[in-house]
């Protein structure tokens, strides 16, 4: 057997081996960048002839129409047949619509965040749905030394959440079942609803008083009251709480916090345009 540590032996490094598809990842980012470019050039200029597209970019025109070709194919642009131009699609809309929802939102619940904070001393949060979780995007801590905190970009599971179960109040009980399967319903306390009858009688109890509660359901000994915040098209799409100990919580002091969070809720969605229930819209009414 050949000795591999002897002189004039090539040391194979570790990692991949060599073969004819050692460039793939590096063509792939780099076709990533020139899509990105004829976005950008679209963006920019309008609609525009391949021709253009090609020259202002510098690329083939081969090149260029083979991108186009696949920005097409999902949507991000778009081709007129009669003015043989191209320009950018829905679908790039669609993303970038998304974006700026997000940021407005955050943007929109500072000072109620704030405020809210303010007239209960505990952390106030804000928190969106993304594919099945629960994800905090902002919040204003409590000036207690014992205090709830979740880092921005947190994900948690919804059904042991108070965010999380305003939101799935909110959905048809078959994309909640839906949920419940993909993600599971794990046991984090005692307390955690587990089955899904006991999940939906509290859902329903949410639905109907307009706020939820995590009563120690993720973490043994701090309780969170939370609210919906509605879209323009009537959608539950966030939802703003305040969290803390149990020991600030009482039953009392929930109830008087629902009231503080259906507010500072009904604030933000009036302030992104939203409109939720007949009952939460009189609520904004009712402020006004």
């Amino acid at each position: 057997m050949k000795n591999l540590s002897e002189p004039g032996h090539k040391k194979r490094t570790r990692g991949r081996p060599r073969s004819q598809f050692a460039e793939t990842p590096s063509s792939m980012v780099k076709a990533l960048d020139r899509g990105l470019q004829v976005l950008r050039v679209l963006s920019q200029n309008g609609a525009m002839t391949l021709s253009d597209i090609a020259g202002l970019l510098k690329f083939p025109v081969s090149t260029a129409h083979r991108l186009l070709s696949t920005l097409n194919e999902h949507g991000f642009v778009e081709f007129n047949s009669e003015t043989q131009e191209w320009s950018v699609g829905i679908e790039a809309f669609r993303i970038g619509s998304t974006y700026l929802v997000r940021t407005n939102l955050v943007e929109a619940s500072r000072t109620a965040l704030r405020s809210l904070m303010d007239e209960t001393g505990e952390t106030a949060n804000l928190a969106i749905m993304d594919d099945g979780d629960v994800v905090f995007v902002s919040q204003i801590e409590s000036h207690y030394p014992i205090r709830a905190f979740f880092r921005s970009g947190t994900r948690g599971h919804m059904h042991s959440s108070g965010i999380g179960k305003a939101l799935l109040a909110n959905m048809p009980e078959k994309e909640a079942e839906k949920i419940f399967k993909t993600k599971g319903l794990p046991p984090f306390t005692d307390k955690t609803l587990t089955g899904t009858d006991a999940l939906f009688r509290d859902l329903e109890k949410t639905r109907k008083r307009g706020w939820s509660l995590d009563d120690e359901e993720r973490y043994s000994g701090m309780r969170c009251v939370a609210a919906p915040i509605y879209n323009a098209h009537g959608e539950a799409i966030a939802g703003i709480s305040v969290s803390g100990p149990t020991v600030r919580f009482s039953d009392q002091t929930v109830t008087d916090f629902a009231a503080k969070v259906m507010a500072a809720a009904q604030r933000v969605t009036q302030m992104i345009g939203g409109k939720g229930p007949e009952k939460f819209n009189q609520g904004i009414k009712e402020q006004l």
